[in-house]
């Protein structure tokens, strides 16, 4: 796998198609990289503590590779 940590990549399908973005995490057996501010869900967490609130939490999601051109190296 040629895209790291710290690379700078740009989206190349989905719905963020065009945008680019930093690197922050790269799983080559699973051939995907996490993106800084990319591919963006909405998580349902459960309260974990009896006073506290459930609540949605937005987060990145890994993308594929195939997904990805490599703009500039770390």
């Amino acid at each position: 796998m040629k895209i790291h940590k710290g690379d700078i990549v740009k989206i190349l399908a989905g719905r963020d198609r065009g945008k680019s973005g930093k690197v922050l995490e790269a799983f080559p057996k699973k051939e995907r990289v996490l993106v800084e501010g990319v591919n963006k869900v909405k998580k349902h967490e459960r309260p974990r503590k009896a006073n506290q609130k459930g609540q949605v939490v937005e987060r990145a999601m890994p993308i594929h590779i195939s997904n990805v051109a490599l703009v500039k190296k770390k």
